[in-house]
């Protein structure tokens, strides 16, 4: 079994009680090609619950990919609109939510999401090398005709990206797995493992 590394924090309701209430929504965060839409699907579909891409979310909501939003109206139009469909996403329950690798870069959505009872956020991380490997080889599979990522350009701003968001996404997170080496399922599996007792 692939090792994984895992940090989980104690869930309160807003009370402070020390007995939580049952965890209505799994959020997925980290940088891109960690895994976030493939396993937040099979969890979702594991569990029996629904699941939201938010980045395709906000795609059906614009009707632009976002890698246009991004070239067409720009980062910070893109964040304002990614802000409103977090929201409305953490009003659902049983719901995962898979959210774009820049999200918690916004004030906005880490307010939103500490604001969210009964949620769990989870990192998914793995080495940039593995990261940036996994991107390169969904654009090669789909025959290069997947929207070109915003941020992968460039192989050392991307990793500069990623030292800056860590951070974020740690500070956030209630609990975070390395995927690095696991295939999706066993991220399920261990996740699934991990989450037992208060789903």
């Amino acid at each position: 079994m692939p090792s994984t590394t895992a940090k989980t924090s104690t869930t309160q309701n807003s009370s402070g009680a020390n007995a939580p209430r049952p965890i209505e929504r799994l959020v997925l965060t980290g940088f891109m090609g960690s895994g976030k839409s493939t396993v937040g699907r099979s969890l979702a579909q594991r569990l029996g619950w629904g699941f939201v891409d938010l980045d395709s979310l906000i795609e059906q909501r614009d009707g632009r990919a976002v890698s246009r939003i991004f070239e067409e109206s720009g980062e910070a139009a893109f964040r304002a609109v990614e802000t409103e469909a977090l929201i409305s996403s953490l009003q659902e329950s049983q719901l995962v939510i898979a959210l774009g690798g820049g999200a918690l870069e916004t004030t906005a959505n880490r307010q939103a999401l500490s604001a969210a009872s009964q949620t769990c956020i989870i990192l998914l991380t793995a080495s940039f090398e593995t990261l940036y490997d996994r991107c390169q080889q969904q654009i090669a599979a789909a025959e290069s005709s997947l929207p070109i990522r915003p941020l992968l350009g460039d192989r050392e701003a991307a990793a500069a990206r990623l030292a800056h968001r860590d951070a974020n996404y740690r500070e956030t997170a209630n609990l975070v797995l390395d995927t690095t080496g696991h295939q999706p399922e066993e991220s399920v599996d261990t996740l699934l493992a991990l989450l037992r007792g208060i789903l």
